[in-house]
């Protein structure tokens, strides 16, 4: 069997995501909550009309005000 059998069930962003769930789960407790908060992520868009972009709206605003920018960003 090749090492890349992953590649038939789901794309490389989807398990690069299930691969760092399990390495933050392996880190003991005060690594794994500083790893947790790094993987946090806001999605945000904004509507761009005639070359000028409107304002940038976050699709979950309770989520970004929880998360911080760790000092890696």
């Amino acid at each position: 069997m090749s090492s890349a059998t992953w590649r038939n069930f789901f794309t490389y962003n989807k398990y690069a995501q299930i691969t760092a769930r399990a390495v933050r789960q392996s880190l003991k407790e005060s690594e794994r909550v500083v790893a947790e908060k790094r993987g946090a992520t806001a999605l945000k868009y904004q509507q761009w009309e005639n070359g000028v972009g409107g304002p940038q709206v976050f699709l979950k605003p309770e989520e970004v005000k929880a998360v911080g920018k760790s000092a890696a960003v």
